[in-house]
């Protein structure tokens, strides 16, 4: 089990709704990843990342996908690329990642709670 925290603290990570706009390979990569551009809505626009996904997940399908992120970790460099948000998913049973996403249709950049 995690260490517990405050409620506060949860509140601080902002998770919201985006959707992936544009996809492509990513070969410069340490370990096979994909490059994203997810569009948050008016308020936070357009972020990229990078996601170690290709187990699951081609570029041409996550075209027009709905995703979940935290918006508001600093960038991070990887490689050529900047990362500016990480999209959250769960491990499978060999441990390919699969990512979260709403089961219906959300405005863009909507937050979790």
């Amino acid at each position: 089990m995690a260490d517990r925290i405050a409620p506060e603290d949860f509140l601080k990570v902002d998770v919201r709704v985006g959707r992936v706009v544009r996809a492509e390979p990513f070969p410069e990569a340490r370990k096979p990843a994909l490059k994203l551009w997810i569009d948050f809505g008016p308020e936070l626009g357009e972020k990229k990342t990078s996601a170690q996904i290709t187990a699951h997940y081609r570029p041409e399908e996550l075209r027009g996908k709905q995703v979940v992120a935290v918006t508001n970790f600093p960038p991070r460099q990887v490689g050529k690329f900047m990362s500016e948000v990480l999209v959250l998913g769960l491990s499978d049973e060999n441990g390919d990642i699969v990512l979260l996403s709403p089961d219906r249709e959300v405005p863009e950049g909507g937050r979790m709670h």
